[in-house]
């Protein structure tokens, strides 16, 4: 069984951007063993009689021609923006 540690959960939580505490470090941990423990059981099950499927039910796309259709009154759509450039939202950036 794969075992995670405090540590790879604190990196993972960095990545995220997440401040965590030491309670949730330890909860987390024992979360994701749990979760590997559960794949791991997975991963052995046999499934060399079992057909192979995408879906239990059939599915398939149904497509629209894509067209652009103005809208006719931006100014009520942007009064709900709390900021705003040029006639279209302004967000805050998202990426270091």
């Amino acid at each position: 069984m794969a075992d995670i540690s405090k540590e790879e959960i604190v990196h993972i939580a960095k990545l995220a951007m997440l401040n965590l505490t030491e309670k949730e470090i330890e909860g987390y941990t024992k979360d994701m063993q749990d979760i590997l423990a559960y794949a791991e059981m997975i991963n052995q099950l046999d499934t060399s009689d079992t057909d192979e499927t995408i879906a239990a039910i059939e599915q398939k796309n149904v497509f629209r021609k894509d067209e652009m259709i103005e809208f006719k009154n931006r100014d009520i759509l942007l009064q709900n923006a709390p900021s705003q450039e040029e006639g279209m939202f302004q967000i805050p950036k998202v990426i270091n």
